[in-house]
């Protein structure tokens, strides 16, 4: 199985699916969700707690491996790939965003965002991590660390960080789950303007149907199976 040729596609989902193993026998976690997404698309990915929303977002970012199906970001098999390749994959292409920020302690907002432009070894990462810090508000913070910060800061750095890469395909698990109502408004108004400005595609977890609503397409997920997508299209294979 091929992915289906042409640029418009920034990610797809084959047939995936994802089962463990417990006292009882197999454990279906995940069951047959394909999704085609357009390149900058935002996308919803909603539903009840232990539905699966969080695990398909593993698997569509390469984080775990499938017990069947494919993911194609662009033109490439994720699962083709070794975990080192998916890793360096990751990195060339994708930025995440947390509800726990992910931020490192020791490192202060400039030295976190400036962290992935190093190890991709890209040229002047101070000037590009500055830049992007300013963007997102935080020009008067750079040399803060993580627990100085407000939370909202927190995810300001974190935003700053995941888009200064410029990732065609930009992850976020509950990016407001932690924050006050007010703060959460002020950060998906960042994130989905960010978005816009770089032309990314984003995929949202999120349980806040309010914040859903901002994305173009909502899919719902209930018991590991795709049980409404308001953008769905049918998959062709190649």
């Amino acid at each position: 199985m091929s992915a289906e040729s042409g640029p418009q596609w920034a990610l797809q989902a084959r047939g995936l699916g994802k089962s463990v193993q417990d006292v009882s026998g197999p454990l279906s976690i995940l069951a047959d969700v394909n999704l085609q997404l357009p390149r900058g698309q935002t996308v919803a990915i909603v539903g009840a707690s232990g539905s699966g929303k969080s695990t398909l977002l593993s698997l569509l970012a390469g984080l775990d491996t499938p017990s069947t199906g494919e993911v194609w970001v662009g033109e490439q098999n994720l699962f083709a790939l070794n975990e080192d390749a998916r890793a360096a994959f990751r990195a060339q292409h994708m930025g995440f965003v947390f509800q726990s920020f992910q931020l490192l302690g020791h490192l202060s907002a400039l030295e976190n965002v400036m962290l992935p432009l190093e190890l991709s070894g890209a040229r002047d990462a101070q000037a590009k991590a500055t830049a992007m810090l300013q963007r997102v508000g935080l020009a008067e913070r750079l040399r803060h660390q993580p627990r100085v910060l407000s939370g909202g800061e927190q995810q300001r750095v974190a935003l700053a960080r995941a888009f200064v890469v410029q990732p065609s395909l930009l992850l976020a698990d509950e990016p407001t789950g932690s924050l006050d109502f007010a703060t959460g408004g002020v950060i998906m108004d960042l994130m989905l303007d960010l978005n816009r400005d770089f032309g990314t595609t984003l995929v949202l977890v999120t349980h806040d149907q309010a914040l859903a609503a901002r994305c173009q397409r909502q899919i719902t997920i209930a018991s590991g199976r795709v049980v409404a997508d308001s953008g769905a299209q049918p998959i062709m294979v190649a």
